[in-house]
C-alpha cells in the first residue's frame, strides 16, 4: 500500500513503571480515501523494530456495494511487503505478472528488489456486494546485500502457516521461528511475526528475539504492571521473559528481528542509500519502471 505522506509522525508516550516496556506508540490515523488505516511504524521515536521499517493497521471497514480498496499502481524499491488479512479481500497485481487474490489468514510476500510496480483493488465480485475489509501491511528492509536482488513475489495460502495450542491460546507463527514452529515464508534478516488470541485470564510467554514489538489488535493486556489497549504498540525492551495476560478477549500481534542500519524512506522508497532513493523519484516520474500487467493505465504519481 501507498504511504500518503513522506514524514509519518505519530503520538508516543515512554512507560516508566515496566521494565517490559521501552515505548508504547499510538498509531495515527490515515484517511485513504473511503477507509481508514492507523500508522505504528515509523515514527520520530522508533524508526524499526528488527527489519519492520512500516506497519499499518487497515480497517476495520465496511463498504457499500461499489466501493472498496482501489489503491492504483505505484512504485516500490529495496524492501518487502507483507500483507496480512483478518477478514476481506484484496487483489494484488504487479509488473511481475501476478495475478492474486489475499484472503484471511493468507500471507502475500512482495520483493521489490531492484523495482517492482503493484496495485490494490478487488475483483468485482467482492466490490458488488456489502464487504468488509481488516488486515495489516508492513515493510521489511532488505539487507544491502539483496537490496538490488531481481523482483519477486510469493503467495503463502493459510493451510501452509503452522499453528499451535499453548495452555489454551492458538498461535500463528506467520514468519520465522516461535514454540517449536518454523514458518515457510522466505525471509533476509532474522525475523519473527506472530500473532495469538487470547481469552481473559489466559496468558502468553513471548518469545525472545533481539527486538519486539507487541501490537494488540484488539482486547486488553496487562504486561506486569502495566496495561496495553487496543491498537497500541509496545515496543518490548531487553527483559528475556515477557508474559503477557489478557483481561479482556484479546487479538494480538508480535513482530521482531535482528537489528538493521539505518535505512532512507521517502514515499513508497526504501533504502540504505540515499542516492537511490533519489533515482527512484526520478525513474517513477520519467516513466522508468515496468508497468502492472492487467492494470496499466492509472498510476499514482510522485508526491511533491
Amino acid at each position: 500500500m501507498s504511504i500518503t505522506s513522506k514524514h509519518p509522525e505519530a503520538e508516543c508516550d515512554i512507560e516508566q513503571g515496566c521494565a517490559a516496556i521501552e515505548l508504547i506508540i499510538d498509531p495515527r490515523p490515515h484517511d485513504l480515501g473511503g477507509f481508514t488505516v492507523r500508522r505504528s511504524l515509523p515514527v520520530k521515536q522508533k524508526r524499526s523494530i528488527g527489519p519492520w521499517i512500516f506497519f499499518d493497521e487497515m480497517g476495520p471497514a465496511e463498504f457499500a456495494a461499489g466501493d472498496g480498496v482501489n489503491v492504483r499502481p505505484h512504485p516500490h524499491i529495496n524492501l518487502a511487503t507483507v500483507t496480512y488479512l483478518f477478514a476481506g479481500e484484496i487483489l494484488h497485481r504487479d509488473s511481475l505478472g501476478s495475478y492474486q487474490p489475499i484472503t484471511p489468514g493468507d500471507i502475500n510476500l512482495m520483493v521489490a528488489g531492484k523495482g517492482i510496480v503493484h496495485s490494490e483493488r478487488e475483483r468485482p465480485e467482492v466490490t458488488n456486494q456489502v464487504h468488509r475489509l481488516h488486515g495489516l501491511q508492513l515493510w521489511m528492509a532488505l539487507p544491502e546485500a539483496d537490496e538490488e536482488t531481481e523482483p519477486a513475489f510469493y503467495h503463502y495460502p493459510a493451510s501452509t502457516i503452522p499453528a499451535v495450542t499453548i495452555n489454551g491460546v492458538a498461535v500463528r507463527v506467520l514468519i520465522g521461528s516461535a514454540y517449536g514452529l518454523h514458518s515457510p515464508v522466505k525471509t533476509f534478516y532474522q525475523t519473527l511475526y506472530l500473532e495469538a488470541e487470547l481469552q481473559p485470564g489466559q496468558s502468553l510467554l513471548l518469545p525472545e528475539c533481539a527486538e519486539r514489538g507487541l501490537y494488540l489488535v484488539s482486547g486488553q493486556l496487562q504486561l506486569q504492571d502495566s496495561q496495553l489497549d487496543a491498537q497500541q504498540l509496545a515496543v518490548l525492551g531487553p527483559a528475556a521473559d515477557v508474559v503477557i495476560t489478557a483481561t479482556k478477549p484479546s487479538q494480538i500481534v508480535l513482530i521482531g528481528g535482528e537489528t538493521i542500519g539505518k535505512r532512507v524512506m521517502e514515499w513508497n522508497f526504501v533504502s540504505s542509500r540515499r542516492a537511490r532513493v533519489e533515482q527512484a523519484k526520478l525513474d517513477w516520474q520519467q516513466g522508468g519502471f515496468p508497468k502492472v500487467l492487467g492494470d496499466e493505465d492509472e498510476f499514482i504519481p510522485l508526491p511533491v
